[in-house]
């Protein structure tokens, strides 16, 4: 059964909050608003935060900005995860992505089967990994982003997490470039 170690220290991890919309701005970010506030209420650092229209290549720019720099560990994507013509954040994730982490999707599809049924089977939620940095796509609505921070994202990204977590991996999500070099 999964557990927190208390023997194990809590390392801050920085991550970075795109809100990916065409109507959201600073004013009206609600879940950008409580993705950032739950990162920081777990102990962790917001290491940048934007507004991205749902525009592949825009999205692209800011993931590949983001995953370049060394001060940012993780990217939370929030909308444009659905199937309408202007949700297009997984496209802008295939482009960057070296590896998908094809759990997440699934175990957050499942998670949300329990509140919202049927209905979730519209999400493309999203997780992987790109030069080192973890990548995770989250529906726009407030609820999904609670459902994946506090059921998901809290746990993996959390050092003392048992029997794993992301955290611990972190050092050797490279080693195919120091191999190669």
């Amino acid at each position: 059964m999964a557990r927190i170690d208390e023997s194990r220290p809590f390392i801050a991890v920085n991550i970075a909050v795109l809100t990916v919309s065409d109507t959201r701005t600073a004013a009206n970010d609600t879940s950008g608003d409580t993705l950032a506030a739950r990162v920081t209420a777990a102990g962790h650092r917001v290491a940048a935060r934007a507004i991205e229209t749902d525009d592949a290549a825009e999205i692209e720019t800011t993931l590949r900005r983001w995953i370049a720099d060394p001060a940012i560990d993780v990217v939370i994507t929030t909308g444009g995860t659905g199937i309408t013509g202007r949700d297009v954040t997984p496209e802008a994730f295939d482009r960057v992505l070296e590896k998908r982490i094809e759990g997440f999707g699934e175990l957050f599809r499942m998670l949300s089967y329990q509140k919202i049924g049927t209905s979730t089977m519209q999400s493309r939620a999203l997780g992987g990994v790109a030069h080192g940095t973890y990548l995770f796509a989250l529906p726009g609505s407030t609820g999904a982003v609670k459902d994946a921070w506090d059921d998901i994202l809290l746990w993996q990204l959390d050092n003392r997490h048992r029997p794993c977590n992301l955290v611990e991996l972190m050092p050797r999500l490279q080693e195919h470039r120091t191999a190669a070099a």
